[in-house]
């Protein structure tokens, strides 16, 4: 029982393992800021820095592209994949916009998830946020998922059932 004891401090300083490292570590410290105590003085820097949010950041996800696919009619068929939930592949051009105003009552009272798979700017992002009212809509790229379903063009809903415009 002793020896146990006494090897609990050895392993316990056990080195550090890094499993990923992008080189764009960014120190911890401007974001400990917040927890200093009140009465100690802040340090201006007299550069205002902009923290990197990396992931959190949505300038980091522009542009948003999913080669293969384009804006465009969507002839409706079935298909035999079951999806658990509907999902709905969106751009941010005129198309998609008047889609998902148009149907977005719809797909709210489905439960359907949301890809934008075409954004250029935060604009672009911004417009789709409005326009989705509550609807969740998560920017990715498409290009696998439409090559697997055979579909090339979007606005396109992809249910358990079929695939429609």
């Amino acid at each position: 029982m002793s020896i146990a004891c006494m090897l609990v401090p050895v392993m316990a300083q056990a080195e550090l393992t890094v499993i990923y490292d992008s080189g764009n570590t960014q120190p911890i410290a401007p974001f400990l800021e917040v927890f200093e105590s009140a009465d100690e003085t802040p340090q201006q820097s007299p550069i205002p820095t902009k923290p990197q949010l990396g992931a959190a950041d949505p300038e980091t996800w522009l542009p948003i592209q999913s080669p293969g696919l384009t804006p465009g009619p969507v002839q409706a068929r079935s298909h035999d994949r079951p999806f658990a939930r509907p999902f709905f592949l969106i751009g941010s051009d005129t198309r998609s916009r008047q889609w998902l105003q148009d149907y977005r009552d719809q797909l709210k009272e489905i439960g359907a998830v949301g890809m934008l798979v075409q954004a250029d700017s935060l604009d672009d992002l911004r417009a789709i946020v409005e326009l989705a009212d509550g609807l969740s809509i998560l920017p990715a790229s498409a290009s696998d998922i439409a090559k697997a379903l055979g579909v090339s063009h979007y606005p396109v809903l992809i249910t358990a059932h079929g695939i429609e415009q």
